[in-house]
């Protein structure tokens, strides 16, 4: 149990811990947050393929174009895959093809970042594509991807078989991608909700589930009944750790949580999905050397339409209003929980507030992990807000908000709301949509208590959660938030 505090609190370590984080302002200045990627007026849907982690290493060729960063340096209206150089050229072709996607490519040397003036940054893009990677990625790089989903992107995550470790430098795709997930500094707790299988499946005909919905089995660039395997490996499932996982294509003889070849997510406000095999992407052309195996158009599978679909998925993540459910004012809904950086462990990454409000500092402890919100403390007139945009799908018949609340007060009245927390929904314009609920010195208590709102007749509209903390002239009150969540289905 904390005590009452009766001495103003110290900002000085908080300042210092924001340092770290580039967030240090004067007064009460909002925090620094990066925006989701934004979908681009003529070109809607920004794809970015990976070619820094030795995609091309061995006989691999994981590649739309030789012409890098811009494919169309090579052929600016290609017709055919081979217009293209690259086992992935059927992909980038296709995709280029319907005038509504623009293609990049990160050549080999460069660094995966988010937030950066770069133009290759993953801030500039819609999905990001990484196919069998066989390098592990930085521990910069591992939360530029993770923030990119955090906040609203979509990313094509591709394995192969454990043990194609193409450039004899102890990692093979399985070993990448899992480490990416379990790994990183945004959050490491499992937060796609699977984990790669070490497996090498030498030959199978994965058969997709039953579904006329589901935008990815269904999408408009066909039917996917099935994909191939041709030495590649599956997915364990875990909704337990994230209820927005699914499975869509499966081994033969399983289903549920084992076996998953393909499968989708959401993390954030972004979207997942994950392919156990890169088989089914290479066309069986690219660069010369290369022993190639057309699994795009393998009869076996209907692979071209899973990967365009699953593009056109991902690209709808950031609120461009394509793919389906979960994209703006989608008329369908994926579970998911929407709040980006819930327990506030990315230092802010997300979120917009005072400055210091965020913070790691010991004199209130965190319900879980290192950092809370604190908003107020000081026994002084002071006003502290904290806030997060989100949209919610328009599908979603439920939208559940939550948090954690601690208050701590030196006030000694239990009759008199000195000092007052406002939990609100507003609008864009900062027009109060509905008052939530308001808390005081009079709810102080021991430990954290879990507050619960809903949401649902906001769905199909972006609105901003907004907590205002106000505090009188005279002793202070702390209100810490902590855990928060807002959950659809």
């Amino acid at each position: 149990m904390l005590r009452p505090r009766s001495s103003p609190r110290s900002r000085q370590r908080l300042a210092t811990a924001l340092a770290v984080f580039g967030m240090v302002g004067a007064g009460t200045t909002a925090l620094a947050v990066t925006a989701p990627p934004a979908a681009a007026a003529t070109t809607p849907h920004r794809v970015l393929f990976d070619n820094s982690k030795a995609e091309t290493a061995g006989n691999a060729d994981w590649i739309i174009g030789t012409s890098q960063p811009d494919p169309l340096g090579q052929k600016a209206n290609p017709t055919a895959e081979k217009d293209w150089t690259g086992a992935l050229s059927s992909w980038g072709v296709a995709l280029q093809k319907t005038g509504d996607y623009s293609l990049k490519t990160l050549p080999s040397g460069n660094t995966i970042t988010y937030g950066t003036s770069s133009a290759l940054d993953l801030q500039n893009f819609d999905t990001f594509v990484l196919p069998e990677p066989n390098v592990l990625l930085s521990a910069s790089e591992k939360t530029a991807v993770m923030k990119f989903v955090q906040n609203g992107g979509g990313l094509f995550m591709i394995s192969d078989h454990t043990g194609s470790d193409r450039n004899n430098d102890g990692a093979d795709a399985v070993k990448v991608l899992n480490d990416l997930m379990t790994n990183n500094s945004v959050d490491s707790t499992d937060p796609f909700g699977f984990s790669i299988d070490s497996l090498n499946i030498g030959t199978d005909n994965p058969r997709a589930v039953s579904s006329t919905t589901d935008p990815v089995l269904n999408g408009s660039f066909g039917k996917v009944t099935g994909s191939i395997i041709r030495n590649g490996t599956t997915a364990t499932l875990k909704p337990a750790d994230n209820p927005a996982v699914k499975g869509l294509v499966y081994r033969t003889g399983s289903s549920g949580n084992t076996g998953a070849f393909f499968a989708t997510s959401t993390f954030g406000s972004g979207r997942v999905a994950f392919w156990g095999d890169s088989s089914p992407i290479d066309d069986g052309t690219g660069q010369s050397g290369n022993t190639l195996y057309d699994g795009w158009n393998d009869p076996a599978g209907t692979d071209a339409a899973l990967a365009l679909n699953g593009t056109e998925w991902l690209a709808g993540a950031a609120g461009s209003g394509s793919g389906g459910d979960g994209g703006g004012t989608g008329g369908t809904c994926t579970a998911a929980q929407l709040l980006a950086d819930p327990g506030f462990e990315s230092g802010s990454s997300a979120w917009s507030g005072t400055s210091g409000v965020i913070t790691n500092d010991s004199g209130e402890a965190a319900r879980t992990g290192t950092y809370k919100a604190w908003l107020n403390g000081y026994g002084s007139a002071r006003t502290d807000t904290l806030s997060q945009s989100v949209t919610i799908p328009a599908g979603c018949t439920t939208a559940k908000l939550s948090f954690y609340l601690h208050v701590d007060t030196a006030e000694t009245t239990t009759t008199t709301a000195y000092d007052t927390l406002k939990a609100q929904v507003v609008n864009g314009s900062g027009t109060v949509l509905s008052t939530l609920a308001t808390y005081s010195n009079l709810n102080a208590g021991s430990g954290y208590t879990q507050r619960t709102f809903d949401l649902g007749a906001y769905a199909g509209q972006t609105v901003t959660v907004k907590f205002t903390g106000t505090e009188g002239s005279q002793l202070q009150t702390s209100f810490v938030i902590d855990d928060t969540a807002l959950d659809v289905s």
